[in-house]
């Protein structure tokens, strides 16, 4: 990295969030951690610094317009104009089809798709300035097609699409933009899964890992990997791309 640059992280309170924030502070960078309560980020912020690193707890609703604006320029003035950006925020709300709500799909667009969109909005300009830029957006192994996820799998599928098209407008700017699609990553999310199944989450994972060709489950390291590389200078040629992170290929 030639110079000190700055990244956000939406959904960084714990998680995969949590770990590509703590990540990107190790590679050098500051990190504004995003989450729906700030206090939730305390965590993540306190491993940061604790490891000499620097960061910044962000309290904000991703789907809402003014509170992204809020957001995004308290970090550039704390922290430096963000250059980098990894859409990571998500809910769960899933039904099948004839039991899903309305509320429950919009909730689940908003804060992916809608929370996306505003997000890459907001930091683009500073990335268009500095003539440098990544994102990295949070897709899934579901944008293929998933029981019981409707609305899940319709926004990860739109976020590849979104990512493409970023790609396309952005990369005239040094900017690149990038999917990773997660397989079965062994998180807090995962764990309401299996709840929804009435299945213990020893039982799920076990399972999941026989159905993966490394025999294992992911953990939120794997996709923080994935993501430092994807953000560093050295990937400014890899643009527009689905990386299924899932421990064997996807379709």
């Amino acid at each position: 990295m030639t110079e000190k640059r700055t990244a956000i992280v939406t959904g960084a309170a714990r998680g995969i969030g949590a770990a590509i924030a703590k990540r990107l502070a190790n590679d050098g960078y500051a990190v504004g951690v995003i989450d729906l309560d700030a206090a939730a980020c305390t965590t993540t912020v306190e491993a940061i610094t604790a490891a000499g690193g620097k960061a910044l707890a962000v309290g904000a609703d991703v789907s809402d317009a003014e509170q992204v604006t809020a957001a995004v320029d308290r970090i550039a003035s704390e922290l430096g104009a963000p250059t980098i950006l990894i859409n990571n925020a998500g809910i769960l709300r899933d039904n099948l089809l004839f039991k899903m709500s309305v509320d429950d799909w919009d909730a689940v667009m908003g804060v992916h798709l809608r929370g996306a969109f505003l997000m890459s909005k907001a930091c683009q300009k500073h990335m268009v300035e500095s003539k440098f830029g990544r994102i990295v957006n949070l897709s899934s192994t579901s944008a293929l097609g998933n029981r019981g996820q409707a609305n899940y799998a319709a926004a990860k599928a739109g976020m590849q699409g979104f990512t493409k098209t970023l790609a396309i407008e952005l990369g005239k700017f040094g900017i690149t933009a990038n999917a990773i699609a997660p397989g079965f990553i062994q998180t807090d999310m995962t764990a309401a899964t299996a709840e929804r199944m009435k299945v213990p989450f020893a039982d799920f994972i076990k399972f999941s890992a026989e159905q993966i060709p490394v025999a294992r489950v992911g953990q939120p390291e794997d996709i923080a990997h994935t993501t430092s590389f994807l953000v560093s200078e050295g990937a400014g040629f890899v643009s527009g791309q689905v990386i299924y992170v899932a421990g064997g290929p996807k379709d």
